[in-house]
């Protein structure tokens, strides 16, 4: 049976939105899959709205448009509000539970709460919420194996910049061991 998964990663412009969704189209990529990857950001950029979509799939995709996603990443309350009961059953939706306290939930998806925005400003990697959410993303929903997006980041980064491959795979690690 053909296997597709449909990702919405939203917060505010400036928390990375649009780089992790990129991370893991990339990753799709390098692993054989269809992918598309579809930005979307208001026009006073840092600090508006953004908000990515990602498909992955092993059959052709017909839209770019995620509008029922089966993974939301919600980085900011705003976000989670707005598409709360747009995530499909049987779905995930991933939080950062230091900017965002809820009592919402659905017992047709599984929600999980990780404060990514403390714990990076915790172990030094400030601005690197995004990808600790990633990371705790991928451990619950299996999308990707740790290793794939590892692997993929060490090609989005270039050689000249390292020191941010390093730590954005320290806080990948850290969201996946959370």
């Amino acid at each position: 049976m053909p296997k597709t998964t449909k990702i919405l990663i939203a917060g505010f412009g400036g928390q990375g939105i649009l780089f992790s969704g990129k991370a893991l189209a990339y990753t799709g990529l390098k692993n054989d899959m269809e992918v598309s990857w579809l930005p979307s950001y208001g026009p006073e950029m840092r600090g508006g709205t953004a908000n990515c979509s990602i498909t992955v799939s092993d059959t052709p995709i017909g839209s770019p448009i995620v509008d029922k996603p089966d993974i939301l990443i919600a980085m900011n309350k705003p976000s989670l509000e707005k598409y709360f009961y747009e995530t499909e059953k049987g779905g995930y939706i991933v939080y950062d539970s230091s900017l965002i306290i809820t009592q919402a939930t659905r017992d047709d998806v599984i929600t999980i709460g990780i404060p990514a925005t403390k714990l990076a400003s915790d172990n030094g990697l400030d601005g690197l919420a995004n990808m600790i959410i990633m990371g705790k993303t991928i451990k619950e929903t299996n999308v990707f194996s740790l290793d794939q997006v590892k692997n993929s980041l060490s090609q989005m980064v270039p050689a000249k910049k390292a020191e941010l491959l390093e730590k954005n795979i320290k806080a990948i690690e850290l969201g996946y061991n959370y």
